[in-house]
């Protein structure tokens, strides 16, 4: 899967560590930040003794495979730099332009976030997600239907 375009120009890191199945620790130079993947929500793993969503730990496990520490991405952002928690916002592309944030939609290991102005690639995560949900793949398929 591939997308071009964004509001900004991309920045090169290397993956120090996946967090969860939306949010990875990217070294840019000496600079460490937690990228939040824009357009897509994954399941959340429990904190603090609370049990995780249904397939938190296989979205986890998905962008684990996807960025293996030490894996080299360019990351693109869009309108909005970071979120209310202070992580940077992108949408994450590895090995000739492989779209991450939509391939992570698309075998079932996220649902769409669309939060504007933020809506760069929404058409091709939407367009991925629809295709998991139709093909009952991941989430769509384990999940009971109040979790989508």
């Amino acid at each position: 899967m591939t997308a071009c375009g964004a509001s900004s120009p991309p920045q090169e890191g290397i993956v120090d560590r996946v967090i969860d199945g939306d949010t990875v620790d990217i070294a840019f130079g000496s600079s460490l930040e937690r990228v939040r993947l824009i357009g897509i929500d994954t399941p959340e793993i429990g904190y603090e003794g609370e049990p995780d969503e249904c397939w938190a730990q296989e979205a986890k496990h998905a962008l684990e495979r996807l960025l293996p520490q030490g894996s080299d991405v360019r990351v693109l952002r869009d309108v909005v730099a970071r979120d209310h928690y202070g992580r940077l916002l992108g949408y994450i592309f590895i090995n000739n332009e492989r779209f991450v944030n939509g391939e992570l939609a698309l075998y079932g290991h996220a649902r769409v976030l669309s939060i504007a102005p933020n809506e760069a690639f929404s058409r091709e995560i939407r367009r991925a997600a629809d295709t998991a949900r139709t093909s009952n793949l991941g989430l769509w398929r384990a999940c009971d239907s109040s979790a989508r």
